[in-house]
């Protein structure tokens, strides 16, 4: 049998984790609850147990697993430490360290995980073949990671792959959750979505489908009707188009990547999203028709584990 890796992609409710040949091939996944309580210092102890029990039924040695990459939600420095990790109750810990006690010594990495997400869909994802990729989450908000030579760019700082926090609208007048004002967060998320629908609904008598569902309208309802031609929310969607498309822009004229790949909830839109958010990137980069394409992720959910194994075959 050949030499397989573990990704752990840690979540505020579950811990994803998944068997993989250094290969790429996913064997096998499972996952345990996330326990925040008491600063979240059984976190680790349970997926140590966890990665240990499957081994012994799946009849795997520790001795055939290269080692575990791990995913994080907050910052993560280049050395493993973790300053603070809000959703998980973490403050000045060495996570990677840990768990790599915790399993007999096994070589353990870390990374935040909007980055190892992006890894893992430039390594059997929406940008498999690609060393350079962008990618951008359009969930809840808006999360990015940048992959550049097939490594993760974090920044000095750990701000690199914020991309949901780039400025892009001045006459915002809502304050965003990073404290800013007129981040594409808030208006190309979910949540940004289904705002501006609202907004619009409030200022245009337009009819509209959407005003059937009140101050309770999704994204999913936005991104629907405008599929099916409702002049509303088409509208609301030439906005998002036209911010999202602004920083993509953006942030080709500073990383130049070989393809962005959309990821999160939003993106199940699919090629109707990609055909709004691509016409307003080529008004705003003309310079040069010779740029990065935008594609969709394929890897959903699983992209952080398959990130997170990535990471230890470096």
């Amino acid at each position: 049998m050949g030499m397989k890796c573990i990704g752990v992609d840690v979540g505020g409710t579950s811990v994803k984790m998944g068997l993989f040949e250094v290969t790429g091939e996913l064997l096998h996944k499972w996952e345990v609850g996330t326990r925040k309580e008491e600063e979240g210092r059984y976190i680790l102890d349970d997926v140590a147990a966890s990665i240990l029990k499957e081994l012994e039924e799946l009849n795997i040695s520790i001795d055939q697993i290269q080692g575990a990459g791990l995913g994080i939600p907050g910052p993560v420095l280049p050395n493993g430490y973790v300053e603070v990790c809000v959703n998980l109750g973490w403050r000045d810990r060495y996570p990677e360290r840990e768990l790599s006690e915790l399993l007999h010594g096994l070589p353990v990495k870390s990374a935040n995980d909007a980055n190892v997400a992006a890894l893992g869909e430039m390594w059997q994802g929406g940008g498999k073949g690609y060393h350079d990729i962008v990618m951008v989450t359009l969930g809840t908000g808006v999360g990015g990671g940048v992959i550049i030579d097939e490594k993760i760019v974090s920044g000095r700082h750990g701000l690199a792959g914020e991309i949901g926090h780039i400025h892009v609208r001045n006459d915002e007048t809502e304050t965003c959750n990073c404290g800013g004002v007129g981040c594409v967060e808030q208006v190309a998320s979910a949540t940004g979505i289904a705002r501006e629908a609202k907004r619009m609904m409030e200022s245009k008598d337009t009819l509209s489908s959407l005003r059937g569902y009140g101050s309770q309208v999704t994204a999913k309802n936005v991104l629907d009707a405008a599929k099916a031609g409702d002049p509303l929310a088409l509208e609301v969607m030439e906005v998002v188009g036209h911010y999202l498309g602004l920083c993509l822009s953006q942030v080709a004229m500073t990383v130049d990547p070989e393809v962005f790949v959309l990821g999160g909830g939003v993106s199940k839109a699919g090629q109707f999203l990609i055909d709004i958010v691509n016409k307003n990137y080529e008004k705003f980069t003309p310079i040069s028709k010779n740029k990065g394409s935008i594609v969709l992720a394929t890897l959903g959910n699983d992209a952080g584990i398959y990130g997170a194994a990535r990471l230890i075959l470096d």
